[in-house]
């Protein structure tokens, strides 16, 4: 296997960055995750196997916001198709057992055990070490500038070099509509790269904050939805609590123009929630991120080989939501490019589904 990446290993200029990323099993955007995240965690705690300290760390998580909300039914309702340990609070109860909330009285909450984050620079280093250990063959700072089907193969064009391969894994991220636009150009249409900024804020509580004290979380508020973490001191320093708003300003850009430097208006966008929903974290600002979401319109992810070129896959398109899923779907792709068809349902993930046509 060849593997040809852009950057270098622990680059910051996709997705996979920012010393935190949340896995939870009550998935709100739908129950047919949940299967994939079972196997996901499993593939987690494998990989992590002899390493000195966790990739996977368990806090349990909350998914909160009023009756009616996204957030709140889809996540009970995929707790309840799956058989899910969960508890459902109201705002009372979230307020004491978790005193870094400031909740809306209206608010509740599904509790769920299993939720926690991953390290994901950590990660991916593990992911990549063990892939050389089998023999994968790693190019690090060389760009892909065209894939290029031929006659029963495809050739795979780099600023270094040109390759003749029998299948292509199509994983770019962002980039992946720019490789797209001649192979499937309305599906490349559909995949919007959009800007995202993350903030970690110093806390005036910290045991509130703590791991054990402050589960992972998905808000559903009016002013938005958010995401957050306890606070996590994973390479020493300041910790801060950590948070992020879906769909930040809503800015959609182009990864190579994008403006990656954090502006007072993101901090605002930001302290919305602090301010209001986690006053005891509305300190200053320790340190911000520009990450990259690239959104489909449903959401949902495309996993799925071309159909007027099926020796290309596209894995790619997870709307902000897909770095929890990196295990499972390496799992899901090793199978379908070798052996036939892996034992999940992808009919979500189709190319060809409707919410993606133009």
């Amino acid at each position: 296997m060849l593997g040809l990446d852009r950057y270098t290993p622990g680059h910051a200029f996709g997705s996979s960055h920012g010393l935190t990323r949340i896995i939870r099993l009550a998935y709100f955007e739908s129950p047919v995750y949940v299967p994939l995240l079972r196997r996901a965690f499993a593939l987690w705690r494998e990989l992590e196997q002899g390493m000195a300290r966790p990739l996977l760390h368990v806090t349990g998580g909350l998914d909160v916001g009023a009756p009616g909300s996204t957030v709140f039914e889809g996540s009970l309702r995929s707790c309840r198709e799956h058989d899910l340990p969960h508890e459902v609070l109201d705002a009372a109860t979230l307020a004491r057992r978790c005193p870094g909330w400031h909740p809306d009285p209206r608010w509740r909450a599904v509790w769920q055990p299993d939720a926690g984050f991953l390290e994901p620079e950590r990660c991916i280093a593990r992911h990549l070490e063990v892939a050389e250990s089998h023999g994968a063959m790693l190019h690090h700072g060389e760009r892909v500038l065209a894939i290029e089907p031929q006659a029963g193969h495809v050739v795979v064009r780099t600023d270094r070099a040109r390759y003749t391969v029998g299948q292509v894994v199509l994983s770019a991220g962002a980039w992946t509509s720019d490789l797209l636009r001649d192979l499937a150009p309305t599906l490349a249409s559909q995949l919007v790269p959009e800007r995202q900024v993350l903030g970690w804020f110093d806390v005036a509580q910290p045991a509130h904050f703590a791991p054990n004290a402050f589960p992972v979380f998905v808000l559903e508020a009016d002013e938005g939805t958010y995401y957050g973490f306890p606070e996590h001191r994973a390479h020493g320093g300041q910790a801060g609590f950590k948070i992020g708003r879906y769909h930040h300003l809503s800015e959609r850009v182009h990864p190579d123009t994008m403006d990656r430097t954090g502006h007072p208006s993101d901090e605002a966008a930001l302290r919305v929630a602090t301010s209001r929903w986690f006053p005891a974290a509305n300190g200053a600002l320790l340190r911000s991120a520009v990450c990259l979401f690239t959104n489909t319109p449903d959401e949902h992810f495309v996993v799925d080989k071309l159909p007027a070129v099926p020796e290309v896959m596209v894995v790619s398109a997870c709307s902000g939501h897909g770095f929890k899923f990196a295990s499972v779907l390496g799992e899901i792709v090793a199978t379908m490019v070798t052996s036939g068809e892996p034992a999940f349902d992808l009919g979500l993930f189709g190319a060809q589904r409707d919410t993606l046509r133009a």
